[in-house]
């Protein structure tokens, strides 16, 4: 099965210059943890609920000064929507993620959740593992 047969096609993205607090109001609403900050349908890169805790709130910045750009991390793992996935699950697993953005041709497609992956029953094992090791990992 491919990660196109599981992912979300509704993303919700924020563009570079869209205010922390917007994003965390999106987060809010869509209930995630991390959104893709994009420029048209290409990402740029991401940013996690603990971005915004450890980069704005820790530093006693203001939600609404900061802009994505500042916070984003660029080093977006990604997948594409023709990997299998068993492959997307081991990325997840060995990043310690729980969602990636899907590329076709660079562009954004969808968001593929390590729920996903578990909801359909493809590969609950790994999705499992994938989970353990992430709760896990935010403990070390």
């Amino acid at each position: 099965m491919k990660v196109r047969d599981v992912m979300t096609r509704q993303v919700e993205t924020v563009a570079p210059s869209s205010s922390v607090e917007e994003i965390a109001r999106l987060m809010k609403r869509n209930d995630v943890g991390s959104i893709p900050v994009c420029e048209g349908q290409k990402v740029l890169g991401i940013i996690t609920d603990r971005d915004i805790v450890l980069k704005v709130i820790a530093d006693g910045k203001s939600v609404s000064s900061v802009s994505a750009k500042d916070i984003m991390n660029s080093q977006v793992i990604t997948v594409t929507s023709d990997q299998d996935v068993h492959e997307a699950a081991r990325i997840m697993a060995d990043n310690q993620i729980r969602r990636l953005p899907v590329l076709e041709q660079g562009s954004i497609v969808g968001i593929v959740a390590l729920g996903d992956l578990a909801i359909e029953k493809i590969h609950v094992n790994e999705a499992g593992d994938a989970l353990s090791d992430i709760s896990q990992g935010a403990h070390h």
